[in-house]
């Protein structure tokens, strides 16, 4: 088995630049929310502003790379916060991230709004972010019910879409309304989903 050559000279400094641009953008998106400026951002990494578009072509492509690394986070977050495999640990652990990232979550929401119209440029990317989104939690949630953790009366796709559309809403509503403790309501939903004990039955 060879191993993997990590990349030399300017492609692993190219790498890096983006990576530095990305941060700064998470960073100050999370600041100032879709108020964050290129020129903030550029100053941060201590390039021109120009020189970004290099790594993104627009404003757009940025700001989607921010909410794929939120994406990624989530997950790694979710997994952090228990054993991994269990709805209630990964829900809470979203809810969490979303009122740690304030920012960052109004940019979703922003951008998610701005994505139903099929003219917009982030619509293909929404549209693929919510088809794959919802077959991990059906994937999840199958085995959940094979296992017996999640209720089987309901399908597994239902559970998924219904999940997405909880999280969602809890989050505009927390948006207009930071005393809502999404966190606890994300655990009494998930709650819901499990499989009735013996003596529910």
């Amino acid at each position: 088995m060879t191993n993997q050559r990590k990349p030399r000279g300017p492609y692993r400094k190219s790498a890096e630049r983006r990576e530095q641009i990305l941060q700064a953008a998470y960073e100050a998106i999370d600041e100032h929310g879709e108020r964050a400026s290129l020129q903030d951002i550029a100053a941060r990494v201590g390039v021109t502003q120009p020189a970004l578009t290099y790594y993104f072509p627009t404003r757009d492509d940025l700001l989607l790379a921010v909410l794929e690394r939120r994406d990624v986070l989530g997950k790694a977050f979710a997994r952090a916060a228990g054993d991994g495999e269990s709805v209630i640990d990964s829900l809470v652990a979203g809810a969490r991230l979303i009122t740690d990232h304030p920012g960052v979550a109004k940019l979703g929401v922003a951008l998610s709004a701005a994505a139903t119209d099929p003219e917009s440029p982030v619509h293909t990317h929404f549209a693929e972010r919510y088809r794959s989104l919802a077959a991990e939690a059906a994937q999840d949630f199958e085995e959940g019910q094979r296992t017996g953790e999640i209720r089987a009366d309901v399908p597994a796709d239902h559970l998924a879409r219904a999940v997405l559309a909880v999280m969602d809403g809890l989050q505009l509503q927390w948006m207009h309304d930071p005393t809502v403790d999404i966190a606890a309501i994300a655990e009494t939903f998930a709650r819901m989903l499990g499989a009735p004990s013996a003596a529910e039955q």
